[in-house]
């Protein structure tokens, strides 16, 4: 969605895509999207895709090192603008800014503060198709990975989760719609889980993720 709105405007030309792999698994972190799956994926909207490669759960510093690489790249390059999808989550912003300011560069977000449901309303109307691929099983019932995202869906999210999974509640793999010169082929595989244990300084809370395999 924000790629589809930043390009249908008249002052803002996109070049490329950028997107973050784990090395060994070869995998998208959060959504495990294969990186054969996410090549067909940027391949149907014409435009290169550049990879950014960390290890698994790889710390803030070696995160944020590489990242800094990558802007350091693009800025080389001439590019001054980095499109994010971020909706509403202010932390998450103002880190994404900070980073880019380090690199002499600037953030766009074109779907900042537009309300859920009806960003998800417009999603829909505009001819999107995606599927989740990763649920949060604190939040979300098995029986919900990997359908569509369609208004039957959203209503059969519990109260409280957002209609556009902004929290984290689920991921999703898009695979049609506007962006897309043709469908993604792809084929759904096996579910598994995974446990990640989320360290505060007053508790460890262990959180349990279900996802699908996108083949």
């Amino acid at each position: 969605m924000a790629l589809h709105r930043a390009q249908q405007d008249p002052q803002t030309q996109v070049v490329g895509l950028v997107t973050t792999l784990n090395k060994g698994s070869n995998e998208t972190a959060g959504h495990r999207i294969k990186e054969a799956v996410l090549d067909r994926q940027a391949l149907q909207t014409g435009l290169p895709l550049r990879k950014m490669w960390v290890n698994e759960m790889p710390d803030n510093n070696e995160y944020e090192n590489e990242l800094l690489k990558i802007y350091a790249q693009l800025k080389n390059e001439g590019i001054r603008i980095v499109i994010y999808g971020d909706i509403f989550l202010q932390d998450i912003k103002t880190y994404r800014e900070d980073l880019l300011h380090k690199s002499g560069m600037t953030a766009h977000f074109p779907l900042w503060q537009i309300e859920s449901g009806e960003l998800m309303n417009d999603f829909m109307e505009s001819g999107f198709k995606a599927i989740t691929c990763c649920i949060d099983r604190g939040v979300l019932d098995v029986p919900l990975l990997g359908r569509e995202l369609d208004t039957r869906f959203l209503e059969n999210l519990p109260e409280g989760v957002d209609p556009a999974g902004e929290n984290g509640e689920f991921h999703t793999f898009c695979f049609d719609g506007p962006v897309f010169k043709n469908a993604v082929e792809f084929e759904t595989g096996k579910t598994h889980y995974e446990s990640f244990d989320i360290k505060s300084i007053k508790q460890t809370v262990t959180n349990t993720f279900a996802y699908i395999d996108i083949i």
